[in-house]
């Protein structure tokens, strides 16, 4: 019997609820899930890769499953062959969602037709949260504990703190 393997991939700066909920229903429909941590050269991340490895370590300690925190820096479809993967795992919150995640699986599955790309609709309560929107209400002093688990919030609003002693 062949062992199942997943891959969700991102860049999870920071990780929120709406990943956790992935990674949690994710781990549900695949033997393995690997997590791949990834850097995106358009996006300026708050969390170096290392810090952003080490949170979502700490957050999936408790997920059911064999999940493995991996990180990349490659194309995705050549990442999921390394780690045996046969389903991709992504996760949609919104129509726009569906257009570039439409996109992206077409030319994956140019690269590589053998590995399945799965889309998991985000909990209606968790559809709005974004990475990108959870730093910018952080940066302004914004309440972002509906967003992400308290041990990010914290993560969060060290850096914030961080950042702007530096910026001052």
């Amino acid at each position: 019997m062949s062992v199942r393997t997943g891959v969700y991939p991102g860049t999870f700066d920071p990780v929120t609820l709406g990943h956790m909920d992935i990674i949690r229903r994710g781990a549900k429909l695949v033997d393995r899930l690997v997590i791949g941590v990834t850097t995106n050269p358009s996006k300026s991340p708050m969390f170096t890769l290392d810090e952003r490895m080490a949170m979502v370590q700490r957050e999936v300690a408790d997920v059911e499953g064999e999940i493995h925190v991996v990180s990349f820096d490659s194309l995705l479809m050549d990442f999921a062959e390394r780690e045996g993967a046969n389903v991709i795992v992504r996760g949609l919150r919104a129509v726009a969602d569906f257009e570039y995640e439409y996109q992206m699986t077409g030319m994956n599955q140019q690269l590589n037709n053998r590995i399945e790309t799965v889309f998991l609709m985000a909990d209606v309560a968790l559809q709005p949260i974004a990475s990108r929107w959870v730093k910018e209400i952080a940066m302004f002093g914004g309440d972002i504990h509906k967003f992400v688990t308290d041990a990010v919030n914290r993560d969060i609003v060290a850096r914030v703190n961080l950042i702007g002693r530096k910026g001052s």
